[in-house]
């Protein structure tokens, strides 16, 4: 029987650019060996994206719809897509046309080689600013230096998986989630593809600044307790800077005066924030036992396995 290759493409108020970036995509959707079964999930648009669709599927009988109750979000759209995918592998790319359909070929090429996991990675994109870019590089500077999981700098959302893959990654409860870093979790066999991102032919990203920042925010939550214990971390700083310094206090005060002539004030400011350290450092203590709880609410698999004979 042939293998059966799942596109899923989640799309939001994108009836400009549907019709274009199914031309291309049906181009690049031939195999002598594969089939292949094409997954639209319309997150919530308001326009006229689900007419578009239908009228897409009734052009090509390998397409499906997946029709939210509204919108829930780029990552939900793509959860679901993987949830409904029936492939042997699955491919996710964005609409846009920023993640190029020629390359489907080579990410299938690179998996029928052996890889489980093939990521596309921007070179470039042409429709950013250097706000975003700078944005962009802090972000996985910051992110890869407090997670427990690599993040490849510049990596998308344009990534083939096996279904290995898939079924494992069907197993995380999170709904706060950023996809590709759970995926990147998950571990795997993974190749690399480096693509240049054109110009958006068709309206604006959905995703704008502050969305962006809450995203990253999220993906800091999921993948590192760091941001929880930086009380706690603080809270040592400012213990063992002010603790000396109060015995310095102490002992220019009461029995071996070196002429600082500390006030009375200062001697209570030194004691109080002796003390905010203090409770900083319990917050920090509590954040070790928090951080385990979120670990097992977090319900995610204990192991993955490749294969089992």
């Amino acid at each position: 029987m042939k293998k059966r290759i799942s596109i899923i493409v989640p799309v939001f108020n994108e009836e400009v650019a549907l019709t274009p970036f199914f031309e291309v995509l049906r181009k690049h959707l031939t195999h002598p060996f594969l089939v292949f079964e094409i997954l639209f999930i319309n997150d919530g648009s308001t326009d006229n994206t689900q007419a578009t669709l239908e009228e897409i599927s009734r052009q090509d009988p390998r397409v499906r719809i997946v029709s939210f109750s509204r919108n829930f979000g780029k990552e939900a759209a793509t959860t679901a897509g993987l949830h409904e995918a029936t492939g042997d592998a699955v491919l996710s790319l964005d609409a846009d046309l920023q993640h190029p359909p020629e390359l489907i070929p080579t990410f299938i090429k690179k998996w029928e080689e052996g890889a489980e996991v093939v990521i596309g990675v921007r070179s470039n994109n042409a429709s950013d600013s250097l706000l975003k870019r700078f944005s962009s590089a802090t972000y996985y500077r910051l992110m890869n230096s407090i997670s427990e999981t690599e993040i490849i700098p510049r990596a998308t959302d344009f990534r083939l998986m096996d279904r290995i893959v898939v079924d494992s990654f069907k197993e995380f409860t999170e709904r706060n989630r950023m996809t590709r870093g759970l995926i990147d979790w998950l571990g795997f066999k993974r190749e690399y593809i480096s693509f240049e991102a054109p110009e958006r032919l068709h309206g604006t990203a959905a995703y704008g600044f502050w969305k962006l920042v809450k995203l990253a925010t999220e993906s800091f939550i999921a993948h590192s307790l760091i941001p929880l214990r930086l009380a706690g971390y603080l809270g040592i700083l400012i213990a063992i800077i002010s603790g000396p310094l109060g015995v310095v206090m102490f002992l220019d005060r009461f029995f071996m005066p070196w002429g600082f002539n500390f006030t009375g004030t200062a001697v209570l400011a030194d004691i109080i924030l002796f003390l905010v350290g203090i409770v900083l450092m319990a917050l920090g203590l509590f954040s070790f036992y928090i951080g385990q709880i979120y670990r097992e609410t977090q319900n995610r698999p204990l192991y993955v396995i490749r294969k089992s004979k």
